[in-house]
Order: C-alpha cells, then structure tokens, then sequence
C-alpha cells in the first residue's frame, strides 16, 4: 500500500483523518484528496497539510473521471468519507443524497474493481453511520449483527452504500469493509451541524432552536478517537467485515446545548424549543466491544473533555462558523 486516496477530505471528519494520515506516515504514504468542494467542504481544513497531500477536485459520481484518477495515480487504497450527510437536507432535497451516497459510492467501487481487478487485495474502507441502524428506545445498543432499519432519506441511502460495498466483496472478493460510526463533533464540523452551530448561536446572542423537547439521545464520538480506528481497519480490518465506532458517551441533545451555553457564560433563555424534526430518530446508541475484542481499539476521550476542546477550538476560529 503506497498510493492512498481519501475522498470526500475537505469535510469534517475526512480532513482529520487525512491529517492524522500525513503527520503518523509521513513519507511512507502518497495522500491523494478528492473532494467535490460542495457547501460542506473547506480546503481551508486542509492548510496544516496542504503541502504534503495531492488534491484533486471531482465528483465521485463521474465515473471516467473516478476511473482514470485510480490509474493516473496508481491508487491502492481508498478510504470513502465523501457525502451528503445532513438529515434536514435529506429532507427537503432527497435525491441528491441517493445520487451522492449511493451512485457515487457504487461509482468508487465499481471503478476500483475495473482498474485493481477482482480479488484484489487492495483496501477498499467504506466509512458510513450508525443511523442505518434505525432507532433504539431508552435500552440496548447497535451492534454489527442489528437489522438495518433506516428512517430518514440520509440514513437509507447510506444504508444502501453499505450493502453495494459489502456486496462487492462477497461478489467480487474485494477488500472492503465498512465502518458504522456514533455521532461526531471536534475540529472542522460544518456549522449546519448541532454543536458547532449552537456554538455559533450562543456566541452571537442568538436563539438556540431546539428540536421538541431535546430529549434525543445520541452517542457521541470525538473525531479524533473515530480517525484512530478507521487507521486500524485499514491495515488491519477484514475483508466482507462491518464495524462499529462508537465512544460510550451518551447525551440528551439539551444536555449538550445547556453545556455549551454554560461553557460560554450565557443564559438557557436562548433556549428556543422548534417543531420536533420528520422522523426524528429517538436514541442511538453502538456497541463497539468487536473493535475492542480484534484490534484492542476504545475511544479515548470523553465528552467532558473533548467537548470542552471543541468549543475553545471555534472560539479561536470563529470563521468556521461563518
């Protein structure tokens, strides 16, 4: 494994990875970037590194484009962050999520298994969430085994993309696997996003819009520890294998935004409880003990200190809440 592409590594969490990627391997691995740079990118979230990456600018749903990227650059292996990943767009502008997250993860693949040929034992690492588990109730956990039950336009089409890379390796014995993650928060999270954009009401005196009664439960993972074990499965993850990310730190969605307003010294009055969300999921929840038990992966920071992290860091770069 020589040639790395990473797609989708002007967003959120593709960018920290793509930066742990350089500054743990450098000089061992050539890091090439595609994104499309839609709303949600920044290659802004690529300065620390930009010297030491290839960007490339494209759309994964461009097949000719994806394939002669894999042959010009002499790709080996892919990790696949690019998406369309928030639920109220999914929403209001369903197909584009089906033609990003399906067609252009069937584009990378199909690609992949054109230029690599069947078998190969080039890595192929489809990164996805656990909302395609569906919901849970107030007990239990997601595990790599639950029924895939998604609920809103986001979640079932990247539902879809997970079964299209896993049918790639049972069909065309490729090297795939696919993560299943909690939700994510730390550095470059587009402000459309919860906590960089209660972070950005608060900071302006602004109303806090709060879905129902926040009572929605979400685990959640601090995008460093997520980046930590999508390395790990990329040396060391099996061929056909699901894993989940998770990191053991639940929330109610109004603990975190009183947290934040707490941290920033203003007042709950900003509170502004909105409509509840279209099939607003209740709670989630992963159990990640197969990371653990294989590859002796945990998440190592916990919430109260990671998210005291992520406001102190868009306190110092307000603009990327702009």
């Amino acid at each position: 494994m020589k040639n790395i592409l990473i797609t989708g590594a002007a967003g959120f969490i593709g960018a920290n990875f793509a930066e742990l990627m350089v500054k743990k391997y450098e000089g061992k691995y050539n890091i090439i970037v595609l994104d499309k740079l839609t709303y949600a990118g920044n290659l802004h979230n690529l300065d620390n590194i930009k010297d030491k990456i290839t960007f490339v600018k494209g759309d994964i749903c461009d097949f000719e484009f994806v394939k002669n990227l894999y042959e010009e650059y002499e790709i080996d292996a892919v990790v696949h962050f690019a998406a369309e990943s928030h639920v109220d767009n999914s929403i209001k502008t369903p197909f584009i999520f089906t033609q990003t997250n399906v067609l252009g993860t069937h584009t990378l693949l199909e690609s992949a298994k054109q230029v690599w040929g069947e078998g190969s034992s080039n890595k192929f690492v489809h990164v996805s969430t656990d909302e395609v588990y569906g919901t849970l109730g107030e007990t239990g956990y997601f595990t790599e085994t639950s029924p895939i039950k998604p609920n809103s336009p986001y979640s079932a089409s990247k539902a879809s993309s997970d079964l299209i890379a896993l049918a790639y390796s049972e069909t065309y014995k490729m090297n795939v696997s696919v993560t299943n993650c909690s939700n994510n928060y730390g550095p470059y999270q587009h402000h459309e996003k919860l906590i960089p954009h209660m972070i950005s009401k608060a900071m302006k005196n602004e109303k806090l819009p709060v879905y129902g009664q926040g009572m929605n439960i979400r685990d959640w993972l601090y995008v460093e520890d997520h980046c930590e074990a999508i390395d790990i499965i990329l040396h060391k993850g099996v061929k056909g294998e699901r894993y989940n990310i998770g990191g053991h730190n639940e929330k109610r969605n109004i603990e975190i935004v009183k947290l934040i307003l707490e941290k920033l010294g203003k007042s709950e009055d900003l509170i502004e409880y909105v409509t509840d969300r279209k099939g607003h999921d209740y709670r989630y929840a992963i159990d990640p003990s197969k990371l653990k038990k294989e590859f002796g992966w945990e998440p190592k920071t916990m919430f109260k200190d990671g998210i005291v992290k992520t406001i102190d860091w868009y306190v110092a770069h307000p603009e990327y809440l702009e």
